[in-house]
């Protein structure tokens, strides 16, 4: 008798995908909020407008749809999409930073550094959507 493994790649349904990257958008909002509660009490600029929920719940639903797509891509064409995501997610968050660093003037340390958190928040919160509603294997 002889067991053979094969890959079989979990397909879920549209509307599985549709509300798990809504689900990931509305946590990740949440966080997003909660940091940026903290930072504007630990000393913020007030007129800091990245910290306003408008900016960052817009830039937060834009970037998981994105991200949404660019994973399905990966999924659906990479030879190993588990090895692809393990370096290009982190890669993504750190080029993410860059339009974070020229706000300094604006936000100063506790500013940027909030800013920089909520990248990290989101991406995590949106990698441990992806794999339960788009898994990679």
């Amino acid at each position: 008798m002889s067991v053979t493994s094969e890959a079989v790649t979990v397909r879920r349904g549209p509307l599985v995908v549709a509300g798990g990257v809504l689900a990931a958008i509305v946590v990740a909002s949440i966080v997003n909020t909660v940091i940026s509660l903290v930072a504007l009490a630990a000393g913020a600029p007030d007129d800091f407008q990245p910290l306003k929920a408008g900016s960052y719940i817009f830039l937060t639903a834009v970037g998981t749809l994105i991200g949404a797509l660019g994973w399905a891509v990966v999924r659906k064409s990479a030879k190993d999409p588990e090895a692809l995501v393990r370096w290009l997610v982190p890669t993504v968050v750190v080029v993410s930073f860059v339009p974070d660093f020229l706000l300094y003037g604006n936000g100063g340390a506790i500013g940027v550094g909030a800013l920089l958190l909520m990248h990290v928040a989101v991406a995590a919160v949106v990698v441990f959507a992806y794999r339960k509603v788009m898994p990679l294997s």
